[in-house]
Order: C-alpha cells, then structure tokens, then sequence
C-alpha cells in the first residue's frame, strides 16, 4: 500500500470514530410540564394515549370516575385495592341515597290534630312515637353515610399517594386530566421529587404559586387555561409534580 493511500484510509477511520462518539451522546433528559411528558398531552383522549405504549395496558384505579394507569414497566395494578376502592364507593353511594330518602320521610311526619278526646289523644301519641322512631333512624343513616365517606376520602387519598409516587396519566370524561412526573422527571425550571420548598418557591413564587386548600402548591398554567400544576410537599421536600385540569372525572 503506498503512503498516500495509508493517509487517507487512517483518516477515514478517525473520522468515523469522532462520528460514533457524537452519535452515541446520551439525549438530553425530557422536560415534564404543560407541554406533556413521553408523548402524552394535555386533554389527550385515553385511547390515544394508551396508543403511545408508554402506559400500562390496564389501570390502577377507576375510583371516582377516573381511570389511572402507571407509566409502562411501572407499578402493576392491585386487585384487592381496586376491589376496596369498587366496595367503599358503592357503600357510600347506597348510604347517602338511604339517609336522603329517610331523612324526607322524618322531615314530611304525621299529620296530628288537635286532641280534643282521648281517641285524638292517643293517636297523636303513637304519631309521636312513630316521628321519633323515623328521626332516631335518618340519624342513624346519616351518621353511618358520614362513617361510609370518611372511609372513601381514605381510599382516594390512599390512590392518590401511589399515583403521586410513581407517576403516571389519569383520564376523565374529556380525556387527560392528570399527568404526574415519575420521581427522576424535571420542569424546565428544574424542580422534581425531592426539590425543597425553598427551591419550589424560588422557581415559581414570582410567577403566581400559591399553597392551596388542599395543602398543596399549585401555579396556574398561562397557557393551558383549567390546568395548573401541583406539588405536594412533606417534611420541606417536594414529594410529587402533576399538572391538573379542572374537568371533572366523569
């Protein structure tokens, strides 16, 4: 081989190398936001997004009306949970139902009149007893409707605590509702799982964020009207992101 054809062939092969470094480099990581994240977008419909294959096949929760599904590869569903979750709302709905029909039973009573004999007399007694007996029992309704509901707001917050921690999409009647980063997920003003207050408020705090009824921060989104995110915290440390849109579940 002569020496010029020698040149040329090892500079081709470092070309080649410097080539295969640069397409080799590791992409830059996604930006979670209101943009989406990993395909899936604002007011996406659940079909389309379960098309992108970047969600589980089946949900993790149909509570509320909602449907959650996990990322792909992420937490599996839980049977008995979502069989609870099924079992608590149906009692709460059947509960609530009863105690409104007892309690228009206990407010409508018997008509009394005036007792004018000890036939009249009597029969505004029994009245009276029946009353009671109606109003003892839309008490009791009532309060086990409360016990029902309390029961239920534990079973949301509990999904909405394995929701928040491992991210994932959650769908409403009118499609995408929540998307909540998986923990190593970052916005564009770099807060994740695991920021601080101090870091929240510094990004965000100029820019409308404010602690919510919920005890949440949330910020509302300039342009994506109805959706805003929210960040729950815990011991000064940001524990989820999501962005939320105001429509209901169903």
């Amino acid at each position: 081989m002569n020496k010029s054809v020698l040149c040329a062939a090892v500079l081709l092969m470092g070309l080649t190398a410097c080539t295969s470094d640069n397409s080799g480099a590791a992409p830059p990581p996604e930006v979670f936001g209101p943009a989406g994240y990993r395909g899936l977008t604002p007011g996406m419909t659940k079909e389309a997004a379960l098309a992108t294959g970047k969600l589980a096949a089946a949900p993790t929760s149909n509570l509320d009306g909602c449907t959650d599904f996990s990322y792909a590869g992420g937490p599996a569903p839980d049977p008995a949970r979502m069989a609870a979750e099924d079992a608590a709302e149906k009692k709460s709905r059947e509960l609530n139902a009863k105690a409104d029909e007892a309690k228009k039973t206990a407010d409508q009573g018997g008509q009394r009149q005036p007792a004018q004999n000890a036939e009249q007399a009597a029969k505004n007694a029994e009245e009276a007893a029946k009353g009671a007996q109606r109003a003892a029992e839309s008490a009791q309704l009532n309060a086990d409707a409360t016990m029902a509901m309390v029961e239920l707001m534990e079973k949301r917050e509990a999904r909405d605590t394995a929701f928040s921690a491992e991210g994932g999409a959650s769908f409403g009647k009118d499609g995408l509702r929540q998307l909540a980063a998986p923990p190593a997920a970052k916005t564009a003003e770099g807060i994740s799982t695991g920021s601080t207050v101090d870091e929240l408020k510094k990004a965000y705090e100029a820019r409308g964020l404010k602690l919510g009824e919920n005890e949440r921060y949330q910020l509302a989104i300039a342009d994506k009207p109805n959706w805003h995110y929210e960040f729950t915290v815990k011991d000064n440390k940001v524990t989820s992101v999501s962005i939320i849109s105001s429509a209901e579940c169903s």
